[in-house]
């Protein structure tokens, strides 16, 4: 969409238009816009205004725009409509998967009555079989819509029936081949079908190479596999390998759209997927927590200086350079942690062994030590006019902290990962809050070994 169109008059002439129930001049407007663009539009637009265009443009245009708006935007709208006008306006428009999607953010009463009002006893009866599974797997993700051809049909019969099945969907990305007990074989090419004979069999052309999920298999994992192989979309199996669904690469774009936001919230110390319009106290509980762990640090870190008072009277020096060590170990955890997360993330850390991978960040903290060391020894002597003593002691110090962070930052996200755990969560405060405690305490000791106080 053009910026133009997002302009205080273009917003100001279209309400005006929707106040004075000018449909002709709405249409207009936002006729020849993309959904996505008109649910742009919406945040502009009050609850009844928004509800007035869904009203007035086609049901299909309509249940597209519904789905591209927020899920609390979305609420809003659909608490104005009736059970029968979600059923025959916007469900009815909507493959299976969106339109359990759909549903599944009413309330209970407001699915059955809903779910009771499709017209399409086969379109309800998919959807109920989708609300079935959970959100965060394959079975929640998959929709009904798919073709599907028998191994023993010949080439001409399966064009005939696939004409029948291709009817009520929008594309067609992939051809699957089944028996009769409708497990899944493997995959037939556009290619094969239009260029072989039509009495050949499906059996004798198909390949059965071909990528599946089950209906349990994680959201996450889903998104791996077709980012990996580069696919439109990948077929879900159940238990007994029957073809019952298909994934599109439109609703994994999601999950990884929505899984990088978690992850980046986890590592900022964000423990719950919120947003800026979410309440004050939403946003608190969102972030108190390792707020409150980050302070426990921070006071852990003075205790360590506190209970060297005496000792560092002699040496105040030696306090100037605590914020360095700090933000040092802190950045450089940071920076280890998000490497492996990462490669937990997409599967590329799977085979590599630990030791291997501990070893060879052990090596790379000791280049950067010394890089950054030789570059502190300069500034500490010749700017702050330490002496070498001085000044090699909070070298080490730097060193031995920086190899500490790189090994904490890439141990923690694995054992977490191990252990069930969302390795993002040790990415920001937790690697941030331990390596400020241990920078600080490696720091004095070593300055008590070297200094001797």
């Amino acid at each position: 969409m053009n910026n133009d169109k997002m302009t205080k008059d273009f917003i100001g002439d279209l309400s005006a238009k929707i106040q004075a129930q000018n449909a002709r001049g709405v249409k207009e407007l936002i006729g020849d816009l993309h959904p996505a663009d008109i649910a742009e539009i919406f945040g502009e637009l009050s609850t009844d205004e928004q509800s007035y265009v869904i009203d007035l443009l086609d049901n299909e245009i309509s249940a597209d725009i519904l789905l591209e708006l927020e899920e609390e935007d979305r609420r809003k709208i659909l608490r104005t409509f009736s059970a029968k006008e979600i059923a025959d306006e916007v469900i009815t428009e909507m493959d299976t998967d969106d339109a359990a999607d759909i549903i599944s953010e009413l309330s209970d009463r407001q699915k059955v009555e809903v779910i009771s009002q499709i017209e399409d006893q086969e379109h309800a009866k998919e959807i109920v079989e989708l609300l079935k599974f959970d959100d965060d797997t394959a079975g929640g993700l998959m929709g009904k819509e798919f073709i599907k051809v028998n191994k023993d049909w010949s080439i001409l019969t399966a064009v005939k029936q696939m004409r029948r099945q291709a009817e009520e969907m929008e594309q067609v990305f992939s051809i699957y081949v089944v028996d009769d007990e409708d497990k899944l074989l493997g995959i037939l090419s556009l290619k094969k079908l239009l260029t072989t004979s039509s009495n050949t069999k499906i059996e004798d052309v198909y390949n059965d190479k071909i990528q599946y999920v089950n209906t349990f298999t994680k959201d996450v994992e889903v998104a791996n596999i077709i980012t990996k192989y580069d696919l439109y979309e990948i077929p879900v199996v159940d238990e007994l390998k029957r073809l019952v669904g298909v994934i599109t690469v439109d609703d994994v774009i999601d999950v990884i759209r929505e899984e990088a936001e978690e992850n980046y919230q986890l590592a900022a110390g964000i423990t719950q997927n919120v947003d800026t319009d979410d309440s004050i106290w939403r946003l608190t509980r969102a972030r108190i927590p390792w707020l409150l762990i980050g302070m426990f640090g921070g006071i852990g870190a003075a205790g360590i200086m506190n209970g060297l008072n005496d000792e560092l009277a002699q040496y105040t020096i030696l306090l100037t350079f605590v914020p360095l060590i700090q933000s040092t170990a802190g950045n450089v955890g940071i920076q280890s942690s998000a490497i492996v997360v990462q490669s937990l993330a997409n599967g590329s850390l799977k085979n590599s062994s630990v030791v291997k991978l501990l070893s060879k960040e052990f090596l790379l903290g000791l280049l950067n030590g010394l890089i950054i060391a030789v570059v502190v020894l300069s500034i500490s002597h010749f700017v702050f006019g330490t002496t070498y003593k001085i000044s090699i002691t909070i070298c080490l110090a730097l060193i031995t902290v920086i190899i500490n962070a790189a090994i904490i930052g890439t141990f923690i996200p694995m054992l977490l990962h191990k252990r069930g755990m969302d390795p993002a969560v040790s990415t920001g405060p937790f690697i941030t809050t331990s390596n400020d405690i241990l920078g600080v305490f490696i720091y004095f000791m070593i300055a008590k070994v070297i200094l001797g106080f």
